[in-house]
């Protein structure tokens, strides 16, 4: 897998995540909203460990920056 997302996206998308894991544990979201959103956050945190997006892969995006040769 090469990545294909740059730092800030990374970063959005972590915070994103927090964001939503919060309003959880904080019983803020519940019931099918709050499953969906965890799963989704689940994603975005994996997406962002790895900084490969799947998505990203099949549209031709990337984010990061271009690699110096």
């Amino acid at each position: 897998m090469k990545k294909n997302m740059g730092t800030a996206d990374q970063i959005i998308r972590l915070v994103v995540a927090l964001v939503v894991l919060v309003l959880y544990f904080t019983s803020v979201i519940s019931g099918l909203v709050a499953t969906v959103l965890l799963v989704i956050s689940g994603i975005f945190i994996a997406t962002s460990i790895f900084g490969f997006c799947p998505l990203y892969a099949i549209f031709g995006l990337k984010t990061c920056p271009a690699d110096k040769a």
